[in-house]
């Protein structure tokens, strides 16, 4: 099937065949028939992916923030996977579509193949051919209702749960600030509540549109119009409710809300405008700020939206699919009407070059909508043929690529200590990396750097950093600083591990490197861009002294192996970061690359294809890898175990041998000669400190890192794969650089 997607790295959009998505369990396989181009939030979206790296940072704190929030949860590696991944790599476009079921997944009895419904959701409304939807994403559409206007349910759904954080009653006088797509929503929802509108907006002819949609005067917010109308409807007093549904970098619509409201009246913030607000003016009139999150409550839960766990009524009458069946029914009434917001239908084969004309604005538009094959726009025909079984996904591993013929290695006094700089000082950092660095000889612990000066200031006074600071572009730009140590959140490691390759620095960044195929590529693209390949990712585990000497006794293999790795990695106290999924990435994502990357370097390759099954709940997870020369790997990462069983076993079998670890406690390799090691202590050496000794050594004498990078992204982009293979049901081919 085709489906609209944008690398958002280079901001290129295309229209791309993507195998058809499986109907799972707890929701319907929807054929669109139309889907709506939110003209605010995707052209936010295109425009983003046109910045620069520095610019999109800028341009989405919020993303910032939940990258460092990652971090903390998953750890540097596994964030800085995300995010990189993320980058380089196709995203979906659209969350607002109308279709047909042609399929309906176990669990579901309220709709039946052929039947017309609504959709909403970023990850399962897309511009595409055919979506899965979850139940409680998803309203059926009433009799009578045009399929093109049953395609503006997800952003009426936003604009009615703006309304009702606005509580109008009969008679009130509400502003809107934005005559927008939602903006035009809202006026015609509050005048079907009997509130009388003004509206604001500099374009007249959004100004005109609504007026004729039921605003009782609209105007240039700049203008005396505006003033004068909210002064003649409310006596003077000022409005009941503003709604701001304007977007862009300025604060005239927060500023605006405060001249024309009326004491303690309420100021809704519904699209994505700069809120600065000024204290005396909202303090002097106590006004009741308030946002709206989108379709209502059940927005952001996973158990509600993915797992189809509605709210009691009783307790949240009004969740998001319940906005959306309202929207919908507003609609067939004609108490709202989205025909004249309707500026453009695209062919969806057009995608690609509507949303040039929208950015480049030949194409002025309030909405605009993408109508898919079949007669005139209309549905597809209920009786379409059976679905077939999507193809196996592929996965490209990215290119690894580096101007010249070597990587650019500073010169460096021999006898000069290593000067390093960390990037967050949090628990690992300071009980797993720093205690082996601090006494060491031939290391200068420079600069330590972190968000808070506190955790700085600790960190110098308990490991003897030099300088302790909150900039990081002071220690990038440090020319005494050889290596930097990226161990902050999962979700900042890619960005901080790019800014600081392209600022020419050795870098150690704790698992994982990325938790995006996006994320990846991007720190592959700093290093094509600055010829730096001085990375290493803490895969500490293929350093462990134990394993080291088991491979040793093994010896050298002839034939496949086969490999049983169980993981026991616990539950999580509530309240974990690691529990973070929206911004930190899935505990595998996080720390599945130590796992992928030890097998990897015990048989000598990195995989081929990863496949991978879940638990309903994806606590509990068996990834199974193939490898060039036949040899397989399961992995099973699992939180449901006994806390008191090791937390890691792993058994090599091959060539009549069987390798075996137990928690880096004890080994024993089972063959012709039978060899065990002796029994440890209860301290488990998993290679950190015989990690950091390999990556000093390189960085010191400017010989190879010790991993070479072509592995890093291989067992990367292996560890993201498992996500996809979930998803697809189906095995993920690793096809090898392109």
């Amino acid at each position: 099937m085709k489906q609209v997607v944008q690398n958002y790295k280079s901001g290129e959009l295309t229209v791309l065949d993507v195998p058809v998505p499986g109907c799972k369990p707890g929701g319907v396989l929807v054929r669109s028939a139309y889907s709506l181009i939110s003209t605010g939030t995707e052209l936010m979206k295109v425009s983003e992916a046109g910045m620069s790296m520095l610019g999109k940072a800028r341009s989405r704190p919020d993303q910032v923030a939940k990258v460092m929030q990652s971090v903390a949860t998953d750890g540097v590696p596994a964030t800085y996977r995300k995010v990189m991944g993320r980058l380089d790599s196709w995203t979906p476009l659209g969350y607002s579509l109308c279709g047909v079921v042609e399929q309906v997944g176990t669990g579901i009895d309220d709709v039946a193949v052929g039947d017309l419904v609504a959709c909403a959701g970023n990850e399962h409304a897309l511009h595409a051919e055919l979506n899965w939807v979850p139940k409680n994403l998803y309203a059926r559409v009433p009799d009578g209702l045009a399929p093109r206007h049953a395609a503006f349910g997800t952003v009426g759904a936003i604009a009615l749960q703006g309304v009702r954080r606005g509580e109008p009653q009969l008679g009130d006088v509400a502003l809107v600030v934005g005559l927008g797509l939602i903006g035009q929503l809202v006026v015609q929802l509050l005048a079907a509540s009997g509130v009388r509108v003004v509206g604001a907006d500099p374009d007249p002819a959004r100004c005109e549109l609504g007026a004729r949609l039921g605003a009782v005067a609209c105007g240039d917010p700049a203008s005396a119009a505006v003033a004068t109308a909210v002064a003649e409807l409310s006596g003077g007093h000022g409005v009941d409710q503003v709604y701001l549904a304007a977007g862009g970098g300025s604060n005239e619509p927060v500023e605006l809300a405060a001249r024309l409201s009326r004491d303690r009246g309420r100021v809704v913030d519904i699209g994505k405008c700069r809120l600065d607000l000024p204290w005396n003016a909202y303090y002097e009139k106590e006004l009741d700020v308030r946002f709206s999150r989108s379709y209502g409550p059940g927005r952001y839960d996973p158990e509600y939206e993915l797992a189809g766990r509605d709210y009691p009524i009783g307790y949240v009458r009004w969740t998001e699919r319940r906005n959306l069946a309202c929207f919908l029914d507003l609609l067939a009434r004609g108490s709202v009407d989205a025909e004249p917001l309707v500026s453009h239908v695209a062919a969806f084969d057009d995608a690609v070059e509507t949303y040039r004309r929208l950015s480049d604005g030949d194409l002025k538009a309030v909405a605009v909508l993408f109508r898919y094959p079949g007669p005139a726009g209309q549905p597809a025909d209920a009786a379409a043929p059976e679905l077939t079984v999507p193809a196996a996904p592929e996965v490209a591993v990215p290119a690894v690529r580096r101007r010249g013929a070597a990587a650019s290695v500073p010169a460096r006094a021999a006898a000069a200590p290593v000067r390093l700089a960390f990037v967050g000082a949090g628990n690992y950092a300071s009980s797993m990396l720093l205690p082996h660095l601090a006494q060491r000889h031939g290391v200068a612990l420079s600069t330590v750097v972190t968000t808070t000066a506190l955790s700085a200031a600790n960190a110098k006074r308990k490991f003897g950093f030099a300088e302790a600071t909150t900039d990081l572009d002071a220690v990038l730009g440090d020319p005494a600083v050889d290596a930097v140590f990226v161990v902050t959140r999962h979700s900042s490691h890619a960005e901080l591990t790019r800014r600081a390759l392209l600022a020419g620095k050795a870098v150690f960044v704790e698992k994982p490197l990325a938790l995006t195929e996006d994320e990846l590529a991007g720190v592959l693209a700093a290093v094509e861009e600055s010829g730096n390949d001085r990375l290493q990712v803490g895969f500490n585990r293929r350093f462990a002294p134990l394993l080291r000497q088991a491979r040793k006794r093994f010896g050298a293999r002839t034939g496949p192996a086969s490999v049983r790795y169980l993981v026991n990695a616990g539950r999580l106290a509530h309240g974990s970061w690691y529990l973070r999924q929206g911004t930190e990435g899935s505990r595998f994502t996080g720390e599945g690359g130590h796992f992928i990357d030890t097998v990897s370097w015990l048989l000598g390759g990195d995989p081929v294809s990863v496949y991978a099954v879940a638990t309903p709940d994806n606590e509990d997870l068996q990834v199974v890898l193939r490898y060039p020369d036949g040899s397989t790997a399961t992995l099973g990462y699992v939180t449901s175990g006994s806390p008191g069983f090791p937390k890691e076993t792993l058994d090599l079998v091959a060539d009549g041998k069987v390798l075996r670890l137990d928690d880096f406690v004890r080994a024993s390799v089972h063959g012709p000669k039978r060899w065990a090691s002796p029994r440890l202590s209860r301290t488990r050496d998993k290679g950190q400190r015989t990690e950091l000794a390999a990556f000093l050594r390189a960085v010191r004498t400017g010989g190879p890192m010790p991993v070479p990078l072509e592995s890093l992204a291989a067992t990367t982009a292996a560890t993201l794969a498992v996500r996809t293979a979930l998803v697809a049901g189906a095995p993920v081919t690793l096809a090898g650089p392109r």
